[in-house]
């Protein structure tokens, strides 16, 4: 496993997912943000959920899903109801 598994909440199989995807390096998921790189997942498995969106994004802030603050929440399940397949 590589420098993106460091990251909180990005195990073995969402890190595989994002190097499929052209992200290979935690500047480019902060450079590309979680919308921009769940969408990218999604093109390749559409089981992507709710759960893997928010992960990306505690991982780009350093922090457990759990820990997005209500806001963010709310927004990504948004963005996520927007966007699903």
């Amino acid at each position: 496993m590589g420098e993106l598994s460091k990251l909180p909440n990005i195990g073995k199989t969402v890190e595989e997912q994002l190097v499929l995807v052209g992200i290979q390096t935690v500047d480019e998921l902060k450079d590309i943000g979680a919308k921009e790189a769940w969408l990218k997942i999604q093109e390749i498995d559409e089981s992507a959920c709710i759960h893997r969106l928010m992960a990306l994004e505690g991982a780009i802030e350093g922090i457990k899903k759990t820990m997005l603050s209500d806001e963010v929440k709310a927004d990504l399940k948004e963005f996520y109801q927007r966007n699903k397949k």
